[in-house]
């Protein structure tokens, strides 16, 4: 449940909790300008910069965020990229955050787009992408400290905000300030509204060149500092290495898929200039190119690796599918849903009472009936899941500025020149492009590219499938609303050339690449995934039984999925060492919507330092580290 709010006389916000008011008498703006803004000297010291990465120790109503987000826009001098990472361990409801935004109307636009991406927020980290990805918010939901020891991020500002030393002595304690230390780089500029002597003191003996300032009335004074250690500060050894490239450089993508397109738009989002190469003639030319696709979570009781990386998955998809899509067109985030084995659904204790309810809960006796289903049928409603038509999603990724896509262009060779430089090189040796960084998002082709270089043989599995789909027949009955998945999934409803189409599917055939599908093991494919829709949804299989019958038109697509021993995507550097500025983004499985654009981003974080969209544990899940340690 959200944090219970207090409302005082005068419109501040009162935490029952902590027995203290959020804001000063003086009202939360007043606050968030000149102790934490100007108290960091901001805007004026990013002007001109790449990017901004800031950390504050306490949410709240967001109202620190929001001044800074406004300065962001308008300053000029701006940099591509704001970071702001914030800590709370008691978040407050979407309603009441923006009910204190209320009281200051020139954020009041701003704190309407936190508000719609502000739900779901389980413990562990979020992003939230406003701008067009240009202003990323990571909240981490839970306790400060053991949030700051389990993620790693280097800073350049610090909000060192809270509650009372009196009332939240945790969050000022020496434990949690050494931690924020271990956060900052020499020259990181922090502010904080108390100057209680013991955090004086515990800010010095962290590095902090410490000093009071004028306050905000009716406080005397506010304090500031500067990160400027005399000794040299350690690196722990669990803490993620250095930026690859802290600055925009050139990058060429081979791959065009989700993948590919994903990792192109992150980059270049932040300026880089990227160059897009495929074999493919048209961009999704492979097992990006379904008709259409789902986007959903994976449920386990537990709530596993799988299961929070897929939160973190369909939270980047939404964010980016609602600035470059067209609703009910090219997609449909208006939810799923998932048949389940048996009755305990997957859904972890308590998620109902809580933020997971956001996420998935079971379905109604209304969404039964909206699928014939019976009352007692095991499924879970996905809110925020959806169908996509995955080739639109790459063609609008790959129509952002600053991306060069390049058909027909098949990639033969690698070459890394003495400067540091990599080429690509066709059959015949010529080059097709240079650049200081490559990514390899060619799904089973990347090993082919890696043994070139003598780089590392991913653990890679080809999985080929087929989609059976067709024209809606006129006047329908019993196809659901909504996409239903489990031993398959049904999509109807979907808007092509000629009317609207329905979709069932896919097989799964391991280990298995032949293309086209011989005529045999395509009319195999149609009747498995016959059977499956007559499983899945009963009341949907007289309607479509002719074209699995021959008596109406039927169509079939294939193509061959890559997935890796672990079924995790593999995101990362090839070698750091003996292949620097060669990644890899691939083995997105059967869930490439899931997934591919959380792994855009990954990819861009890491390659630049920058704070990650997900969870450090997720993230090292997906590593190409990983293949190494197995």
């Amino acid at each position: 449940m959200a944090e219970r709010i207090d409302w005082l006389d005068d419109g501040t916000p009162y935490s029952p909790r902590f027995g203290d008011r959020y804001h000063s008498e003086q009202g939360g703006i007043a606050q968030a300008c000149e102790v934490f803004l100007h108290g960091c000297g901001l805007p004026q010291a990013w002007a001109g910069a790449p990017q901004w990465r800031i950390l504050e120790t306490g949410f709240g109503f967001g109202l620190n965020f929001l001044v800074t987000w406004a300065a962001w826009r308008a300053d000029p001098d701006r940099p591509t990229l704001l970071h702001f990472v914030s800590l709370e361990a008691w978040p407050v409801s979407a309603a009441d955050l923006l009910r204190a935004a209320e009281r200051h109307p020139e954020l009041l636009p701003l704190a309407q787009e936190l508000q719609a991406q502000y739900w779901g927020l389980l413990p562990g980290v979020h992003r939230l992408w406003f701008d067009g990805g240009r202003v990323l918010l990571t909240l981490c939901i839970g306790d400060a400290q053991a949030q700051l020891r389990q993620q790693h991020w280097e800073v350049d500002s610090v909000y060192l905000d809270g509650f009372s030393p009196q009332a939240n002595p945790e969050i000022w304690s020496p434990h949690t300030l050494k931690a924020v230390a271990r956060c900052c780089h020499r020259g990181t500029r922090l502010a904080t509204w108390t100057i209680a002597r013991a955090v004086r003191d515990a800010l010095t003996q962290c590095g902090f060149v410490v000093e009071k300032v004028p306050g905000v009335p009716p406080k005397r004074d506010n304090l500031q500092a500067t990160f400027n250690p005399a000794w040299e500060p350690r690196t722990s050894r669990t803490a993620a290495p250095g930026p690859e490239h802290p600055t925009p450089a050139r990058c060429i993508v081979i791959g065009a898929g989700l993948a590919g397109a994903a990792t192109a738009a992150s980059l270049a989002r932040r300026g880089w200039r990227v160059q897009v190469l495929d074999t493919g003639a048209t961009p999704a030319s492979g097992a990006s190119g379904l008709p259409v696709g789902l986007f959903a979570p994976h449920l386990s009781p537990d709530d596993n690796v799988f299961a929070r990386v897929s939160r973190s998955g369909v939270r980047a998809m939404l964010q980016q599918s609602q600035a470059l899509l067209q609703d009910g067109v090219d997609w449909n985030p208006g939810g799923v849903l998932e048949r389940r084995p048996d009755p305990h659904l997957g859904l972890p204790e308590g998620w109902q009472d809580g933020p997971g309810a956001d996420w998935s809960l079971p379905a109604s006796l209304q969404t039964l009936r909206s699928a014939d289903l019976p009352e007692d049928a095991p499924a879970c409603w996905h809110a925020r899941g959806g169908w996509v038509r995955p080739e639109r999603l790459v063609q609008q990724l790959l129509a952002q500025p600053g991306i060069a896509w390049c058909p027909n262009s098949t990639v033969a060779g690698l070459r890394r020149t003495e400067d540091g430089t990599w080429q690509v090189l066709d059959a015949t040796g010529q080059s097709l492009g240079e650049a200081e960084v490559v990514v390899l998002a060619s799904g089973p082709a990347c090993n082919a590219l890696l043994e070139q270089v003598q780089g590392p043989r991913l653990p890679l599995q080809p999985v080929r499938g087929q989609l059976s789909w067709g024209p809606q027949p006129a006047g329908a009955t019993g196809l659901p609303p909504f996409p239903v998945n489990g031993n398959g999934a049904l999509v109807a409803h979907v808007p092509h050339a000629d009317g609207l189409a329905w979709h069932m599917g896919s097989t799964f055939d391991r280990d298995v690449e032949q293309l086209p599908i011989p005529p045999e093991e395509e009319a195999a494919a149609h009747a498995t995934n016959g059977r499956r829709l007559q499983a899945l949804v009963p009341a949907a299989a007289p309607a479509l039984r002719p074209a699995f019958e021959g008596k109406a038109p039927l169509h079939a697509w294939a193509s061959v999925r890559c997935t890796s021993a672990d079924r995790l995507p593999i995101v990362g550097p090839a070698d750091a060492q003996a292949l620097p500025g060669l990644w890899l983004n691939t083995a997105m499985g059967a869930r490439g919507l899931t997934r591919a654009v959380l792994c855009g981003e990954l990819l861009a974080a890491r390659l630049q330092g920058e704070p990650l969209p997900l969870d450090t544990k997720l993230a090292r899940a997906m590593g190409t580290e990983r293949l190494r340690e197995a």
